[in-house]
C-alpha cells in the first residue's frame, strides 16, 4: 500500500510539473507553486549564464592553479604546423617523425633522403663489389619511380654513375686511412734470461 501511495505521489508530481512546464505556469497557480516556479526559472536563468565559456574559464584557472601546465612540452616555443597550409595528410607526417618510422612514404621523399645519407653508407663498406651492388640498387630505385606514375611529389633524385663514385669511395677512404694515426710500436721484449726472477 505504501509503495503504491509513493509512486502515485511520483506520478502527480511529475504530471503537475510537466504541465506547469508546458503551460509556462499559466492558470491557476497557489502562490506557494508560483514562487517556487519563479525560483526554478531564477535558477535556470543563472545555469545559462554560467555558459560553456565561463566554465571552461574556471576550469583552466583552477588546473593552472594545480600546476597542471608547469612543464609543457612546448612552452614558450611555438606550435609546430601552426599558420601553414592545411596538408590533409598531417597526422600521416607526424606519426612518422614522431616515431622515427623509416621505409613509409613517397618513394620520391625516400629516395632523397637515401641519396643525402648514401656517402656515409659507402664509406661503411669494406668492398668494391659490395659498394657496386649498393649503387645499382639505389639507381635501380631511381629508374623505378620514376616509371611508376602512382602520383605523389615528382622523383628529382639523379642516378649516381658507378665508376665516378667508386673514384670518390677510394679517395675517401685513403684520406680516411692517412688521417688515422699510425699504431705506436710495443716495446721491444726483454731477453729471455732477464726475465728470471732475480733472487735465484
Amino acid at each position: 500500500m505504501d509503495e503504491d501511495a509513493r509512486e502515485s505521489g511520483a506520478r502527480r508530481r511529475l504530471e503537475r510539473a510537466a504541465e506547469l512546464r508546458a503551460g509556462g505556469y499559466a492558470g491557476n497557480l497557489s502562490p506557494e507553486e508560483a514562487a517556487h516556479a519563479a525560483a526554478e526559472d531564477e535558477l535556470q536563468e543563472k545555469r545559462r549564464k554560467f555558459d560553456t565559456a565561463s566554465r571552461a574559464d574556471y576550469l583552466i584557472r583552477d588546473a593552472m592553479a594545480h600546476g597542471k601546465f608547469d612543464n609543457l612540452k612546448y612552452a614558450g616555443k611555438p606550435i609546430p604546423g601552426l599558420g601553414e597550409s592545411y596538408d590533409p595528410d598531417w597526422w600521416v607526417k607526424g606519426l612518422i617523425q614522431r616515431e622515427h618510422l623509416s621505409g613509409l612514404g613517397p618513394e620520391a621523399i625516400l629516395l632523397r633522403r637515401d641519396d643525402a645519407g648514401l656517402d656515409a653508407v659507402l664509406d661503411e663498406q669494406a668492398t668494391e663489389e659490395r659498394v657496386r651492388a649498393i649503387l645499382e640498387d639505389f639507381n635501380a630505385r631511381v629508374v623505378n619511380a620514376r616509371r611508376q606514375l602512382q602520383g605523389g611529389p615528382p622523383v628529382i633524385t639523379k642516378t649516381r654513375e658507378v665508376a665516378v663514385e667508386l673514384e670518390r669511395w677510394r679517395a675517401r677512404r685513403a684520406a680516411a686511412s692517412a688521417a688515422r694515426p699510425e699504431p705506436p710500436e710495443p716495446p721491444p721484449a726483454r731477453p729471455w734470461w732477464r726475465r728470471w726472477p732475480r733472487g735465484r
